[in-house]
């Protein structure tokens, strides 16, 4: 049975991990540019590019699969964790197209009040009031920033829309994050897991593009570029270090950390298209944070038991 890392490791991996899914949005955009066109064709073209070398880039991770060893029902839960990173794919990027970046980001990390949810539901994980608290105070910043987002140029041309498909994509990534904790405390490794999980959404994302009447090929050279480092920093980095993080703390904690993304991703925003934010969007930058910090602490004081047994069984 693995060792449960320190808690320092965990902390610095997810570090690593926040700034790397920071990027996403950025390449996305940058890929949008290149290209000269936004919308859902180009949308699903970038989601299922991401995907399908991904699954290339962790293709030697499946000789550490071994069926026979797992526990009933990891493949399973392997599976639709993989469908749904899917859905939340498709559904963020395309939003990209539509609504800011600091819109987009701040919805699709509103996860922890869906997993929150969904874990007391399924998972019978009570949270405690602090952390309750927490996320309140944490999304309360979020509506903030959005909002003001909303009300300073370069909020998108279909900011509801835009708004809509991000939130659609935070209620796929609860349920990735959760169904994939599940494979993996049935025993199903890291590495395994990565790869079932990558290869299932590349395999339902694939053929989307072409569904909708867009190719894969005839972009300039600089939108492969791009595919290529989303491919890379955000998706094998970032959130394999958030699976891997997954795997030892409270899904409810590591969601938590991801609403550092449109923090970081705002202030990227800025540095690359002057995406200025306004008072109200550093405001609820500066509340989410403060309830990120209430939500952490609460988690701790009430789930340190449970942190400590989840290792595989």
């Amino acid at each position: 049975m693995p060792t449960k890392p320190p808690a320092w490791t965990v902390g610095l991996v997810l570090t690593v991990a926040i700034f790397a899914i920071s990027t996403a949005a950025i390449f996305t955009r940058l890929a949008f540019a290149a290209a000269d066109t936004e919308g859902v064709g180009i949308s699903l073209v970038l989601a299922g590019s991401r995907l399908i070398l991904a699954a290339l880039l962790v293709l030697p991770a499946w000789r550490h699969l071994h069926p026979g060893q797992l526990a009933p029902g990891a493949l399973r839960y392997a599976v639709l964790a993989g469908i749904c990173l899917a859905v939340h794919f498709a559904t963020w990027i395309t939003s990209l197209a539509y609504t800011s970046i600091a819109a987009s980001t701040t919805l699709v990390t509103t996860n922890p009040v869906w997993v929150t949810l969904l874990s007391w539901l399924w998972l019978r994980e009570k949270p405690t009031a602090l952390t309750l608290l927490g996320i309140s105070v944490a999304l309360s910043g979020g509506v903030l920033l959005g909002w003001g987002d909303a009300g300073t140029a370069g909020a998108g041309s279909n900011p509801l829309l835009g708004d809509f498909l991000a939130l659609v994509g935070s209620w796929a990534i609860s349920l990735h994050l959760l169904l994939g904790r599940e494979a993996q405390q049935r025993g199903l490794g890291l590495a395994g897991y990565t790869a079932v999980t990558y290869s299932t959404a590349a395999v339902v994302l694939a053929p989307l593009p072409l569904a909708v009447g867009a190719s894969y090929v005839g972009y300039p050279s600089l939108v492969y570029v791009y595919i290529l480092l989303i491919a890379l920093l955000p998706q094998v980095v970032g959130h394999t270090s958030i699976n891997w993080a997954v795997r030892w703390v409270s899904p409810i904690l590591v969601t938590l950390a991801i609403l550092f993304e449109p923090v970081g991703s705002t202030l990227l925003a800025y540095w690359f298209f002057a995406e200025v934010p306004g008072l109200l969007v550093l405001i609820g930058a500066v509340i989410l944070l403060i309830g990120v910090a209430i939500a952490i602490v609460g988690t701790r004081q009430g789930s340190q038991s449970s942190f400590q047994n989840e290792s595989p069984d």
